[in-house]
């Protein structure tokens, strides 16, 4: 038997309560404490991962070092926890049947009949246990995707049941509901609550600890009616407020003694109090700015800000770092196609980055806000598909190859200045197949990119096909565009910037992956600051 603890966290009532905020405050609070976590999720949809699914569908598709595409969620407990997450902490259901297909196929189950229970279960429990087998965390936290009650969900609370029942004392559920208000009453209402957990009860598992969402103060009255009703200790209803900002989040919890509760539950004496000094001293940067920048973001997806979750997260980092606030400004890049004033647009930024994507729609769009930026001394900043954009409008606008593109776009190109990678160019699988996770580069003196960094050798994580084409260095650098990151393995062109530019600034790699809100990313702020003195 290891050391580790496991801790579930489920959700009922409605979607999109914050799960993974739950979470990852906790991991914040424990570790605080002197303990050791690690937060898995579980999602429950049948894609293998959601690198192929489309970002209004699901949001921001994250990286980890391993180069696993994972849930939005793993940016949040790496942002909190500042703990690296792997490919062993996200699971989908689509991965717990692939598995299990392939152990009947190889006939590793002896003939046995290949059924929901024991075998997918076992996978679960399998899956769930990977990280804590490893004995290096005193807690694995496991978030479980969608609401108790989905069909889908369902053999993940069967696994959790066993799980229960096989460790004891080692694992705790907590349950997060929603408590409505209704104003026409007047009220805040419990019944929704109550159902959640009777629909939890019916599948065998009993919530340790109810965190109740809420829009407004729970009454000690409604606490001990969902005690009365959910069989469970008043002490063991939460309450978690709306907060201004997610960051507030654990010190709420701290406050309603979330993490004591846990550790009581578990029979677990604290090590310590918490030392959320370094925390407190974020919040108070970031509600107390002494200036303001505007931001452009040009974006294909603007339209759901969570497809671009970690560089707004990566904003208020550096924002609060600088404490200067930062708004942004979405800008669809289509409509930049079309015949509009640019001016109007962009006159009342103090930058502009132009965001990752793939695929044609907005390109063109992409590449006009470069230029605008360019031409008229306005910091930018571009990240993946926005660093491609900037290599071609370049060599468009300054070398003059007017026919200069990507062959993402246009396989015919004259000038195909970002071309596809040649290891990539036999694959035909989409799924998995990009070049992810992290990576080297050594980063040339002299540059602003090492200006940031303060540092030559640099790991940034990346999740792409397309690269610059090293055939037309020499035009570009000769003509004022510099490579001032180089991989050192496969001479890859990770970062271009332009010396005679404020701040002009593209990278291949994804740095908004690595802030977190104890360590904000460099890159993000030195773009700040240049915004900053643009203001």
């Amino acid at each position: 038997m290891t050391k580790t603890h496991y801790i579930f966290v489920t959700g009922g009532v409605t979607s999109s309560l914050g799960k993974g905020i739950i979470s990852s405050s906790l991991a914040v609070l424990l570790k605080a404490r002197g303990y050791t976590v690690t937060i898995q999720k579980l999602d429950p949809y049948i894609n293998i991962d959601p690198g192929t699914l489309n970002p209004y569908e699901h949001g921001e598709c994250y990286v980890t070092e391993d180069g696993a595409e994972t849930d939005l969620d793993l940016g949040h407990y790496e942002r909190f926890t500042n703990v690296f997450t792997s490919q062993s902490n996200n699971v989908t259901t689509g991965r717990i049947y692939q598995s299990v297909i392939n152990q009947e196929r190889r006939g590793d189950y002896l003939g046995d009949t290949v059924q929901v229970i024991p075998h997918i279960t076992d996978e679960i429990k399998r899956r769930i246990q990977i990280l804590g087998n490893t004995d290096e965390y005193d807690f694995v936290i496991t978030e479980i995707g969608g609401t108790v009650g989905d069909i889908e969900s369902l053999p993940f609370i069967e696994s959790i049941r066993q799980m229960k029942w096989e460790l004891g004392s080692k694992a705790v559920v907590i349950h997060l509901t929603y408590i409505p208000y209704l104003s026409a009453a007047g009220e805040l209402k419990t019944k929704p609550t109550q159902h959640s957990v009777k629909a939890m009860l019916q599948q065998g598992v009993q919530p340790d600890i109810i965190v109740c969402r809420t829009e407004h103060p729970i009454t000690e009255s409604i606490k001990g009616k969902i005690s009365l009703f959910c069989n469970i200790t008043k002490d063991c209803v939460v309450e978690s407020i709306d907060a201004p900002s997610i960051y507030e989040v654990p010190l709420n919890m701290l406050k309603e003694r979330l993490d004591v509760q846990v550790l009581k539950k578990l029979n677990i004496d604290p090590k310590r109090e918490p030392d959320l000094t370094q925390w407190e001293d974020f919040l108070y940067k970031l509600h107390n700015p002494l200036q303001e920048v505007t931001i452009a973001l040009v974006g294909k997806y603007v339209e759901l800000h969570d497809a671009y979750k970690s560089i707004c997260e990566s904003f208020i980092h550096a924002g609060a770092t600088l404490q200067c606030k930062v708004k942004i400004k979405w800008v669809q890049a289509e409509k930049l196609e079309q015949n509009v004033d640019m001016n109007a647009i962009f006159s009342d930024v103090n930058g502009i980055l132009v965001a990752p994507g793939f695929g044609q729609r907005g390109i063109e769009g992409k590449i006009k806000a470069v230029q605008y930026a360019r031409e008229h001394n306005v910091p930018f900043f571009g990240i993946c598909l926005g660093m491609q954009c900037a290599v071609i409008e370049f060599a468009r606008n300054v070398l003059g190859w007017q026919d200069a593109n990507t062959t993402e776009m246009d396989t015919d190109t004259p000038y195909p200045v970002i071309d596809m990678m040649e290891q990539q160019k036999k694959i035909k699988n989409m799924g998995g197949t990009m070049r992810l996770g992290a990576y080297p580069c050594v980063v040339k003196q002299g540059t602003k990119l090492f200006a940031a960094y303060q540092t030559e050798n640099i790991s940034e994580r990346h999740r792409h096909r397309y690269e610059f084409n090293s055939d037309y260095l020499q035009s570009f650098t000769d003509n004022g565009m510099v490579a001032s990151g180089i991989n050192p393995e496969s001479n890859l062109v990770e970062a271009v910037e332009i010396a005679s530019h404020p701040y002009f600034m593209g990278v291949q790699f994804h740095p908004e992956y690595k802030s977190r809100v104890e360590k904000p990313h460099p890159l993000f702020i030195s773009f700040i600051k240049a915004a900053a003195n643009n203001a």
